[in-house]
């Protein structure tokens, strides 16, 4: 039996473009390869042979970004001294328990 073949014409950045057929020709692939292993996967796996999602920060990160903000604020309000160096740092703490 006879394969037909059908054509695929899709828009990408150029950039991305060149990176990924730098990143083929080291694999000892092409681009056409690549889409067509591509296409097979989608076929064998019922759907896309990666999962594809909305990254979310999470809990404790959401806490440390939240943590900072508080520091950032007291440092600008002078509630919290903040210094330039480690030795300035350990100065007023040595200073501080005289």
């Amino acid at each position: 039996m006879e394969t037909l073949t059908s054509a695929i014409n899709v828009q990408v950045d150029a950039k991305d473009k060149e990176q990924a057929t730098n990143i083929l020709k080291d694999l000892g692939l092409n681009m056409s390869t690549a889409i067509n292993m591509f296409i097979k996967q989608i076929i064998k796996r019922d759907g896309l042979p990666f999962s594809v999602s909305n990254p979310r920060p999470s809990k404790e990160l959401l806490e440390s970004l939240k943590e900072g903000d508080k520091i950032i604020s007291e440092l600008e309000s002078g509630k919290r001294k903040g210094y330039h160096n480690v030795r300035d740092m350990f100065e007023d703490i040595l200073n501080d328990s005289n």
